[in-house]
């Protein structure tokens, strides 16, 4: 297909096409089609459009305050750049499973009038792909009335569930820009030690799934010496990519997807972009599919790692805010947690550092902080790991709970911890 080319418009023109008072679905993460995005916020004649997208990557310029009155933004997974608007109630957040998210769509709860996305150029069958992204993208993609992109020639082209048709788009601009990277963080030596623990919890042949940030990266390091593993997981960064240099990863014991690493997106920095470009190793599918508890109990040995802001002494888990002021969302954490407590062998695990502010603040707190949301229910929660030590919490009783939680505190608040356990269990 040679002549798409001679089709690209601006984004000033291809954003004509949203008309007022419009649901936009916006393509997330490192897929983010920010000039199409900018475009649509400088439309001065633009009003009452209603957003709703995941984690947006880049700037979000919709979200500041002189255009509160024009766009309104709804999260499904809040990233950093809308956090200010939805603690002052400019931007909106809906808690929901990642693997529901799709069905938003398709049900006609959030039915759309656009779809503003981020696309591979088109091959010579005229097929574009939905590139690092397909998570919820591809449900917005198939429901939209319109679809506007921006086709970048640096958007790796992805395998799976990823296709999307050039006639399918009412109009797009054509860029060469670098997607938005996300930068890995140093591993500190509580991270390490995290690492260290839960990679002990990772047999031979076990099914991976992994996220984002040093707690991952520090796990994914340390598996190098494993046989046999396989991954399914809701997303993966640069840690994966380093991983399957090793040999590590064949996929070959998976049942669903065996042969290939599932994923519903990717995001971090260009060596990930590189490595699942024309990849047919990884196979990118939507996350009501790659995160249904269904799906992910058939694999063996599934070991589902995610993390969390706090942790009470029951194993309530608070992973989407700080009190009631959201950080992120609900995510795909529960959809992993109970996919893994259900596979043959499997082990899901809450895995965060034991202290917050500089070591003045326990993350293993005696209750969780008032507002605060609930992501994994203390009746879902297993293997909870800190850099001193992993416990098991499934059967346990709450006294027992208390115990095993206060062994893994920080050494500083352990003390204070049991006090209150003390004092709860009197009033109980």
């Amino acid at each position: 297909m040679t002549d798409w080319h001679t089709r690209a418009a601006t984004p000033e023109e291809v954003v004509r096409h949203v008309p007022a008072g419009a649901r936009v679905f916006v393509h997330g993460a490192s897929a983010t089609p920010t000039p199409l995005l900018e475009a649509m916020v400088a439309r001065a004649d633009l009003h009452d459009v209603k957003l709703c997208h995941l984690h947006l990557g880049g700037p979000a310029p919709f979200a500041d305050p002189a255009h509160a009155a024009r766009f309104r933004s709804t999260s499904f997974f809040a990233g950093p750049n809308v956090r200010a608007a939805i603690a002052d109630g400019r931007a909106d957040y809906v808690p929901v499973f990642l693997s529901d998210i799709p069905g938003l769509f398709t049900d006609g709860t959030w039915p759309l009038d656009v779809a503003l996305v981020q696309l591979s150029p088109p091959d010579r069958h005229g097929l574009c792909t939905l590139g690092t992204s397909v998570d919820a993208a591809r449900a917005a993609v198939d429901t939209a009335r319109l679809v506007l992109a921006e086709i970048n020639e640096r958007m790796p082209r992805t395998h799976g569930n990823a296709q999307v048709p050039l006639a399918r788009v009412a109009a797009f601009t054509h860029t060469d820009r670098p997607l938005h990277v996300h930068a890995r963080q140093p591993e500190t030596p509580a991270t390490a030690r995290i690492g260290e623990l839960v990679a002990d919890l990772v047999e031979d042949g076990a099914t991976l799934q992994v996220g984002i940030g040093a707690i991952p990266d520090a796990v994914l390091a340390r598996l190098g010496d494993k046989l046999e593993l396989g991954v399914h997981t809701e997303m993966f960064s640069d840690g994966l990519v380093e991983l399957m240099a090793t040999g590590a990863i064949t996929n070959r014991r998976k049942v669903v997807h065996r042969g290939r690493i599932a994923t519903s997106f990717v995001t971090g920095t260009q060596a990930v972009f590189d490595f699942v470009h024309d990849n047919p190793q990884v196979a990118f599918y939507p996350c009501d599919h790659t995160n249904d508890p269904g799906v992910i109990l058939r694999n063996p040995k599934v070991v589902a790692v995610n993390s969390a802001i706090e942790v009470d002494l029951t194993g309530q888990v608070c992973a989407d805010s700080i009190g009631d002021r959201i950080y992120s969302g609900i995510g795909g954490q529960l959809d992993f947690i109970r996919g893994a407590a259900r596979s043959p062998g499997g082990r899901p695990i809450i895995a965060l550092p034991s202290t917050a502010a500089g070591g003045t603040v326990s993350r293993i707190v005696p209750r969780l902080a008032p507002g605060a949301g609930v992501v994994t229910s203390r009746g879902h929660v297993h293997w909870v790991v800190t850099e001193y030590g992993a416990v098991n919490l499934h059967g346990a009783s709450l006294r027992e709970r208390a115990e095993r939680l206060i062994g893994i505190a920080h050494p500083d608040h352990r003390a204070e911890l049991r006090r209150q356990a003390a004092a709860t269990s009197r009033t109980r």
